[in-house]
């Protein structure tokens, strides 16, 4: 049983080793600089996230499940809003920015008057 334990801790090494986005190109570094002793300098390549949008909407009228949400990113800051019903009526809509120098920034808005439905206890 331990021998099985012990392979599969090693196959999950192995994946999060690979995995890595910095593992291929620091093998390659390294595999350059075995072969070339010389002056020559190393072109380093920065990969920043890439760029992408998004969006999606619920409308169950049979539930009352309405939400939607979008985000889109340059890969370097990201921007984006969502908005649901809640419970009380009211509905909740969050726009928010994030990137690395100032962080992740929301600002939360509620729109329209709470109202509570009375149930009768029987």
């Amino acid at each position: 049983m331990k021998f099985y334990q012990v392979i599969a801790c090693l196959v999950l090494a192995l994946v999060a080793v690979y995995a890595y986005p910095g593992h291929h190109h620091a093998e390659s570094y390294a595999n350059v600089n075995q072969h070339h002793h010389d002056d020559h300098h190393y072109e380093e390549h920065h990969y920043a996230p890439a760029p992408y949008k998004f969006e999606y909407g619920v409308k169950d009228p049979h539930t009352g499940d309405h939400k939607e949400a979008w985000e889109h990113s340059d890969g370097h800051h990201v921007k984006g809003s969502y908005s649901l019903y809640e419970p009380d009526g009211t509905k909740r809509v969050v726009d928010y920015t994030a990137d690395p120098h100032l962080g992740f920034n929301a600002v939360v808005k509620k729109i329209g008057h709470a109202h509570h439905h009375y149930i009768p206890h029987h």
